[in-house]
């Protein structure tokens, strides 16, 4: 007889269609930074659910929010107003900076209210013929796996077999200035950029892009819409990682970790300028701004605040980075990120291996590509927490 791990990770290969390659472990419980499987194994999550998890597994205070917001009303849609959802977008609203939220679910579903946003300014504010507007992209993106997202992808994986893709997308190389003010025109809306790629493998743009991206943007009356989904939320050490870079975009989108590791939820921030082409009618969600998603992320934003998490990344991100680096692993070339968004670029394409044997020795990571891992702690880990996550990458590496 096979374990209860296997059993159930056998259950789900059988009945679930095959659009994911998961590491070989089944995890049946977690808590702040480790997870344990079926056979009571224990684990340090370095993941955290692509940074959906920032606030650790189960954080108390989110749990406690959602709990005691069952217990009262979880769906209205919004046909009806309900009484958490102006508190939520209020708080939101005052943490971005930014005078109007649109409330989702899912990151891509964000990033499909963006590329709307965009192309229904360009129409009415820009004066871009209707059907024209173009949206700017850049290579190696990951925005979601919606067809207007892989639309904008040059993954041939990603896109394959999907078509016929989304018109009106210009890809550019990421970090590039120059490239991106060469494929403005009159028709462009908006250009849409990940501060950080995440999945593409955590790849840090010169420290001049985002400011002189912000600049051709004023300058070519286009909007600068930054995915936040991943690098948002105090993950790279700062709120927002656009605030390392001294700008403000236009359109910011939020997930992942505003659903505090419970529930999805997520938004779109703009001003007014923007926000207002959605009119009655034009854009909308059932689930979008639920009592219960919005109790959820005001507790995971009340957390953040309350508990530094975001001062926190910033030191605790700087230190695993100097360690990585001071140990010299072999078969490492690079550490690049900010924060506790860490990839660590191998000199040959083994991260999966490299993460297989991680897994064994009882750290969670994955690869973000042949060549590279991701580490994404949640960022309420301890120093003495990445101790022990570097005492078992030393024993992988070494």
């Amino acid at each position: 007889m096979g374990s209860e791990s296997e059993r159930l990770m056998k259950l789900a290969e059988k009945w679930c269609a095959r659009n994911y390659e998961p590491l070989p472990v089944c995890i049946s419980k977690g808590e702040g930074v480790y997870v344990w499987d079926p056979e009571g194994r224990k684990y340090m999550d370095m993941l955290s659910a692509y940074s959906a998890m920032s606030h650790g597994h189960r954080h108390p205070k989110i749990i406690n929010a959602i709990v005691e917001q069952t217990g009262r009303v979880t769906l209205t849609s919004r046909a009806f107003h309900n009484d958490t959802l102006g508190p939520f977008l209020e708080k939101l609203c005052a943490l971005t900076g930014f005078e109007k939220a649109l409330p989702m679910n899912t990151g891509a579903e964000a990033v499909e209210t963006a590329l709307k946003a965009m192309r229904k300014w360009a129409h009415e504010v820009k004066g871009v013929p209707d059907g024209r507007a173009r949206i700017i992209a850049a290579a190696n993106n990951f925005h979601g796996r919606t067809i207007a997202a892989i639309s904008m992808s040059t993954s041939a994986t990603t896109k394959r077999s999907f078509g016929p893709l989304l018109d009106g997308i210009d890809i550019v190389p990421f970090g590039d200035a120059d490239a991106l003010e060469s494929a403005i025109t009159e028709e462009t809306a908006g250009v849409l950029l990940e501060p950080i790629q995440g999945e593409g493998g955590v790849v840090v743009p010169p420290d001049d892009y985002l400011s002189r991206a912000r600049d051709i943007c004023d300058r070519r009356n286009v909007l600068l819409c930054l995915d936040e989904i991943q690098t948002g939320l105090g993950r790279t050490g700062k709120m927002f990682c656009f605030e390392h870079y001294g700008i403000r975009p236009d359109i910011i989108t939020l997930g992942k970790a505003l659903g505090g590791g419970v529930f999805p939820v997520s938004a779109v921030c703009a001003n007014q300028n923007v926000m207002s082409v959605f009119t009655h009618g034009t854009h909308g969600s059932t689930f979008g701004g639920n009592p219960l998603a919005a109790a959820v992320a005001i507790a995971a934003m009340d957390a953040l605040r309350d508990e530094r998490m975001v001062e926190n990344s910033a030191r605790m991100g700087e230190y695993f980075m100097a360690k990585l680096r001071e140990l010299k692993l072999p078969g490492v070339e690079l550490v690049r990120g900010k924060g506790l968004l860490v990839g660590v670029v191998l000199e040959k394409p083994e991260a999966h291996e490299k993460s297989l044997e991680l897994l064994a020795a009882g750290l969670l990571a994955k690869d973000a590509r042949p060549d590279i891992i991701r580490f994404a702690p949640p960022l309420i880990i301890t120093q003495d927490q990445i101790d022990e996550a570097l005492e078992i990458i030393v024993k992988v590496f070494k």
